[in-house]
């Protein structure tokens, strides 16, 4: 089923047109999310949306498995390559983007199909979720009596407005935040909190990968990135402002290559720290998505995978 233009899109009982749902394919790095994403927008006629934070960056291809224009088999990919990496990556920015981007593919008649393992972004895309504005002078003013009165002083004062959030914040950047917040908005930050509600119709699809299974994929993952040139990869990024970057530059796989370049590592120890910090990340990636009850779990290596994944999507 191929729907090429809104006149073949599907219809509701009133015989108007309905938007397709939005899809996002979520899972463990080196779960295989991007060709799973390439395949269902062949099967289902859709367009790919990244949600990984570290394929918005110019230049980082090797180091963060960035699908290839050949892979990408002529389908459209969005929100990649669409910054320097001096560039701070944000969620709120990401969110206008990505939702423009939704309500375009949609008006078509195609499926949006997000795809990537940044959870706090594929969230901000998907869900109820709104980012309160800051205001530079008053977040200097705050920062300020921070130095002067100290943490405990204005975590007192948060209590007063917002307890739930007194209770959470731990340290003097997020108590001035938290106060910004409020003192912006007349709301306490707490009530900006993301709930699992979806801002309209989607689903999540996540790629299980058994955990030894995944350990060895990662290990030969960076080893094959390794092999691809990763280090002239960050050598030339380095040139570029890699270092100043605050996003890029903490990336997995380039600070720990950046150390190469500095004389501080050999490429063999800047590999295996890179695979204890992608298998750490990965982890972490399962704990975030685990917690989302809303997610439709299905095997990678599935040979009827791409058909398991549509047939979760058109029963929306």
């Amino acid at each position: 089923m191929h729907h090429s233009s809104s006149a073949d899109a599907p219809r509701d009982a009133h015989g108007d047109a309905r938007t397709h749902p939005v899809v996002a394919v979520v899972g463990p790095t080196g779960s295989g999310k991007s060709d799973l994403g390439v395949d269902l927008a062949l099967k289902l006629g859709g367009e790919v949306i990244n949600a990984d934070a570290m394929q918005f960056y110019r230049g980082m291809d090797i180091g963060t498995a960035k699908i290839s224009v050949p892979e990408r088999r002529g389908v459209p990919h969005h929100l990649l390559d669409i910054m320097d990496v001096t560039e701070e990556a944000s969620v709120s920015a990401f969110q206008a983007q990505a939702r423009a981007l939704i309500a375009d593919i949609q008006s078509r008649g195609r499926y949006p199909i997000l795809v990537g393992g940044s959870g706090l972004y594929v969230r901000a895309a998907l869900d109820v979720l709104e980012f309160p504005g800051t205001d530079p002078a008053l977040r200097a003013e705050l920062e300020r009596e921070l130095e002067t009165v100290g943490f405990e002083a204005l975590r007192e004062r948060l209590r007063a407005v917002d307890p739930v959030s007194a209770q959470r914040v731990g340290d003097g950047r997020r108590v001035v935040r938290a106060l910004e917040v409020h003192r912006l908005t007349g709301r306490p930050f707490s009530s900006f909190m993301p709930t699992r509600e979806y801002v309209q119709p989607a689903v999540q699809l996540g790629l299980n990968v058994e955990r030894s299974l995944l350990h060895r994929r990662l290990a030969a993952r960076v080893d094959k990135m390794v092999e691809q040139g990763l280090l002239e990869e960050v050598r030339t990024l380095e040139a570029r402002g890699l270092r100043e970057g605050k996003t890029a530059g903490r990336a997995l796989g380039y600070s720990q290559f950046l150390q190469v370049l500095d004389g501080e590592s050999t490429v063999a120890q800047a590999a295996e720290q890179t695979v204890v910090a992608t298998r750490q990340f990965a982890r972490r990636q399962l704990t975030w998505f685990r917690a989302d009850p809303r997610i439709t779990w299905l095997d990678w290596d599935d040979p009827d995978l791409t058909a398991r994944a549509a047939a979760a999507i058109l029963e929306q």
